[in-house]
């Protein structure tokens, strides 16, 4: 019982506490409620006042900028009143310039009216007083001074024709004279035989093999003649074909090299100087086209054209002469306006076909022209290059260049294996047999001695005639003179009525 009533107390005292404590956390919570109240009234006035005080300064300085922009604004529009009343002013001063300009344009068409109206009462007071009309007057003045200044009208325009030609021919040897200067090297020389140094007479024993079977082996395989006579320390190697003869050379030295040297070795070796040869003549038609400036030709092209690096024209190297040629061209073509690629491809590729001439029929103008076809080269290019040698007329004025880059290459003293002495001497003695006919006028040597022009007089001489003369120089100078190659003779005869049209 006393545990139950203890029990009940127990209860009856902690509800009552619980109740004592609850009320005293009431009343905190309501104290601290109403002191966030109080800050948070303090906070919003603080707030409100700092807007106030920033809404003014904003409204200050935007009152300040609205001040300076209207300022600004009456200042432009005082300027533009002042620019408006000085273009009235002259506006004004345009319309007082325009009216006197317009007072005086009437007076001087009243005066030319009048100037023209005496002129004609003149010119009619003058035909009354000659009895001639103006045209009839006109045409008998210069009926008068034509007469009177016929020969003298005459002698200017012979002076002035006389000294246009002379510029024209002055500016033509200046331009020749610049080229010939600037690619005036001597070209080296070859010659249709090579010779190919031996270590000893035993290694010529070798060559020549038992019973000439070694040296028999090498002449069928490399298409040559060994001429193995009894010069110390030396073979020779003769071909008409200048790539055969390189293939011998390379050949044979590497054989004297190996020391083996028998039929089936030297097969072998032949076959691979004939390849070595083939990379070689490739590796000269690019350097060739790079050098001379023409670009994007076919490759089989290039390995033609690097074939003529063993080849040679009276000594001279004609792949080399047809590099310089390409130089010559192109600085012939800038200074008179021609197409400058064109020229330098014509001359380039100009005696392409001499590298298969051999070969094949036809002569290499001819050759070429058809391997230039056949790999689809510029038709100006073989336009160009057709005509060095005049088989084809001159169709362009880059076909006269190539010709005439031909001529200084081929022709200038030191290009070629003969002397300067030689060179002379020839030219003189082909123009002293010319001048042994008679009836001839005069004659002339060009193309380094390879041609004779004949100029015979038209009244001594007959077409016939002529061409007889021309045959009869031929079988002279077969008889009279050594030289390389062949000489064209030609025989001109021509008349010429000169009159002049006024």
């Amino acid at each position: 019982m006393l545990l139950l009533l203890a029990m009940i107390f127990g209860a009856v005292f902690g509800y009552f506490l619980r109740w004592i404590v609850s009320l005293g956390k009431r009343g905190s919570m309501e104290l601290e409620i109403k002191q966030k109240m109080l800050d948070a009234k303090e906070q919003a006035t603080r707030l409100l006042e700092g807007a106030e005080r920033k809404a003014e300064e904003i409204i200050q300085s935007k009152t300040a900028d609205l001040k300076e922009k209207s300022n600004d604004l009456k200042k432009t529009e005082e300027r533009l009143i002042k620019k408006e009343e000085l273009l009235d002013k002259r506006q004004s001063d345009l319309d007082e310039d325009y009216e006197e300009i317009r007072v005086k344009s009437e007076k001087i068409k009243e005066l030319r009216t009048k100037a023209d109206e005496i002129l004609a009462n003149r010119e009619k007071e003058l035909e009354k007083i000659s009895q001639l009309s103006v045209e009839d007057a006109k045409n008998e003045l210069l009926e008068h001074v034509k007469k009177t200044y016929e020969e003298d009208i005459n002698v200017r325009l012979a002076k002035l024709e006389r000294e246009g030609e002379e510029r024209f021919e002055q500016r033509a040897k200046e331009i020749l004279t610049t080229a010939v200067h600037r690619i005036g090297n001597n070209l080296q020389s070859d010659v249709i035989s090579t010779t190919v140094a031996i270590p000893s007479d035993e290694i010529k024993g070798k060559i020549i093999g038992k019973e000439g079977r070694n040296i028999r082996a090498f002449e069928r395989a490399s298409g040559v003649d060994v001429i193995v006579d009894d010069t110390p320390g030396s073979i020779t190697i003769s071909s008409f074909d200048p790539v055969r003869r390189q293939v011998a050379r390379v050949a044979l030295e590497n054989l004297v090299i190996d020391g083996r040297i028998q039929p089936a070795k030297i097969e072998e070796v032949v076959e691979k100087a004939r390849e070595d040869i083939n990379v070689i003549i490739k590796k000269r038609g690019e350097e060739a086209a790079f050098e001379a400036g023409v670009h994007n030709l076919d490759p089989k092209l290039l390995i033609v054209l690097g074939r003529l690096h063993f080849r040679t024209s009276y000594g001279q190297n004609v792949l080399a002469h047809s590099v310089e040629m390409a130089h010559l061209a192109a600085m012939i073509a800038e200074e008179i306006g021609a197409d400058v690629q064109v020229a330098r491809a014509g001359a380039l590729l100009h005696d392409i076909g001499k590298a298969v001439d051999h070969e094949v029929a036809g002569t290499h103008v001819e050759i070429g022209r058809r391997i230039l076809q056949k790999f689809d080269v510029d038709p100006l290019v073989i336009r160009a290059m057709e005509a060095h040698h005049e088989e084809y007329p001159y169709a362009t004025p880059e076909s006269y260049i190539v010709q005439v880059a031909d001529a200084i290459s081929g022709g200038r003293p030191g290009a070629r294996r003969d002397s300067v002495e030689n060179y002379i001497k020839r030219l003189e003695n082909l123009e002293k047999i010319a001048d042994s006919f008679d009836g001839v006028e005069k004659s002339y040597a060009i193309a380094a001695g390879r041609e004779i022009r004949v100029f015979v007089r038209p009244k001594d001489v007959t077409d016939l005639e002529a061409r007889e003369m021309a045959r009869n120089i031929a079988l002279q100078i077969e008889n009279d003179m050594k030289y390389p190659g062949e000489i064209k003779v030609n025989v001109i005869r021509e008349s010429r009525s000169i009159e002049f049209a006024r």
